[in-house]
């Protein structure tokens, strides 16, 4: 193993918080490797990037020579997690959460590494506890406790029905780190009240208690909201590797460093200095980033003919993406109307200039021909604006 501050400074990047730092530091001192839990509900049978940030943490954990322990919570999928829910959540059927897990854990393999990890399904012991043990979990917090979560005091003052059931959920999650005596637990930010519970019933149980690493939830291609297959700003590991690619490189420059750093593991603040002194460009940054995560999860050789296809694209435009100007805007800023835009960024004349350039097919969005007047550029993305074959620039649009 690297030294304990080498270690340290990996696991910092890109979390959000580490409760408490010094016992982590302390636990890493004695040399041996911890085992480091993350724990996920199979309630749906595709995974995107926004799961993987947690899997990422793991894997370089693993790297570092400690032990991933995964709990694929086919009990608890049953229950729901209530964690950052409006609403109780319709619960699962026994068959649709064993189909979920099947994909979930072909898919996680893609990301951990399979020699350094031990499985559980949290049925082995979650559907052993009897009633007498259902009570003592229940006796190790109370009401007052669980209503400071801000999920459940938000309900409350509201009078959203709230389930007993929802209240067993974080108990029973602790108890998955009192069984598998985790030293670390991994989980996003709307997870932190269960990680620390669970350091709860490690206490009461004569343990040393999990160190939490809290992770960032990702944003999706839009820059702006969580990613979610709901609002169609997903990256999922299934797609094709040139989908995946090309979702990359319609991604913002500043939310293509958070990628790097959130899924790679690499040091944001060294790639934007580089940026900005001129060692490193985005683009070519942003296009080696599309082919690490279509490599991840479609392999090297599609990863690398998905980038060469999309690089051939902007070559027989006989334009060098990378050496574009780029001009940033506030989508407040942004024209509806195609040729007003093409106008106000100075790649026609005027609007009628740009009119006509469109009905001839001279103008490009992102290497496909605009056909009419109108075309949506969300917040969060950079797109390459082309007008014949020597007139463009990358747009990247901002909230």
């Amino acid at each position: 193993m690297i030294s304990v501050d080498e270690q340290l400074e990996q696991i910092r990047r890109g979390v959000a918080d580490i409760i408490p730092e010094a016992e982590l530091a302390e636990k890493l001192r004695r040399g041996r490797p911890l085992r480091v839990k993350f724990g996920v509900d199979p309630t749906a049978p595709d995974i995107h990037l926004g799961h993987t940030v947690p899997l990422s943490k793991l894997r370089q954990l693993q790297d570092l020579g400690h032990k991933a322990v995964l709990i694929i919570g086919d009990f608890t999928a049953r229950i729901g997690d209530p964690s950052g829910r409006s609403a109780t959540r319709p619960q699962l059927t026994e068959d649709a959460v064993r189909a979920a897990a099947q994909t979930y854990t072909e898919q996680v393999f893609k990301v951990l590494d399979p020699g350094s990890v031990e499985v559980h399904y949290n049925s082995s012991w979650l559907s052993q506890l009897d009633t007498q043990a259902i009570v003592r979990l229940g006796a190790q917090t109370t009401v007052a406790r669980m209503l400071e979560r801000d999920d459940f005091a938000k309900r409350y003052r509201e009078g959203t029905p709230i389930g007993v059931h929802e209240f067993l959920y974080p108990l029973l999650q602790a108890h998955d780190s009192v069984v598998v005596r985790s030293d670390i637990e991994l989980g996003g930010t709307d997870q932190t009240f269960n990680l620390l519970l669970a350091r709860q019933l490690q206490k009461a149980d004569g343990q040393e208690p999990q160190v939490a690493i809290v992770l960032p939830l990702l944003e999706g291609t839009d820059g702006s909201q969580k990613m979610s297959k709901s609002l169609g700003n997903h990256i999922g590991v299934t797609e094709p590797a040139a989908e995946i690619f090309g979702k990359v490189m319609s991604i913002s420059d500043d939310l293509m460093l958070r990628y790097w750093e959130l899924l790679c593991g690499r040091d944001a603040k060294s790639m934007r200095d580089a940026i900005a002194a001129g060692t490193a460009h985005p683009m070519e940054l942003k296009k080696d980033l599309g082919e690490a995560l279509a490599a991840r999860f479609q392999g090297t050789v599609a990863a690398a003919e998905a980038r060469a296809a999309f690089e051939q694209r902007f070559q027989k435009r006989e334009i060098d993406a990378e050496a574009l100007p780029e001009l940033r805007l506030a989508a407040v800023e942004v024209e509806p109307r195609l040729p007003a835009l093409l106008a106000s960024v100075k790649l026609a004349a005027s609007n009628s200039e740009a009119r006509r350039l469109i009905q001839q097919g001279a103008v490009r969005i992102d290497g496909e021909v605009a056909r009419d007047d109108t075309h949506a550029l969300r917040a969060g993305a950079t797109y390459l604006l082309q007008v014949g074959k020597r007139r463009a620039l990358r747009l990247t649009v901002i909230e």
